[in-house]
């Protein structure tokens, strides 16, 4: 005899569905604006600043950290794309949210206004497009742990 139990959840059922388009164009721009970001900083690091500001070496360090960790999520973000690799691609997602986030945070701070919404409004899209790809709310532990 075999007990049947029926369990209710909000979860949705990602593992079966393909990757939808809006997800796909997700993808694809954030990656295409943090390639870009990428190679303004290696070819001309002076566009990430006012142009008051001083570019040394220090500044072409730091450009250089940046340009390798925006490379990196987009090379991330498309191979995880064409590999249809859901649970990866959500997951570096919603990192790639949290750090957009966290520089909308810094250019806040720092009164970088004209770029404040667009980089808040990137974090955002991304993170919605994460929790669509992990089938539960971020803040829930479902999204992280199954």
């Amino acid at each position: 005899m075999q007990l049947k139990v029926e369990t209710k959840t909000t979860a949705i059922d990602v593992s079966r569905e393909p990757i939808a388009r809006w997800v796909q164009l997700i993808v694809v721009v954030g990656a295409i604006l943090n390639a870009t970001g990428a190679v303004i900083a290696l070819v001309n690091p002076a566009m990430l600043v006012s142009p008051y500001d001083e570019i040394n070496g220090a500044a072409r360090i730091f450009a250089g950290y940046f340009a390798a960790r925006n490379l990196g999520l987009a090379g991330a973000l498309l191979a995880l794309l064409a590999m249809r690799a859901k649970r990866a691609l959500g997951y570096i997602l919603a990192l790639a949210g949290f750090i957009q986030l966290i520089d909308t945070v810094i250019d806040c701070v720092e009164r970088r206004w004209p770029i404040v919404p667009g980089v808040f409004i990137l974090g955002f899209v991304f993170l919605l497009a994460a929790a669509r790809l992990c089938g539960h709310p971020l803040w829930r532990r479902q999204a992280w742990a199954e």
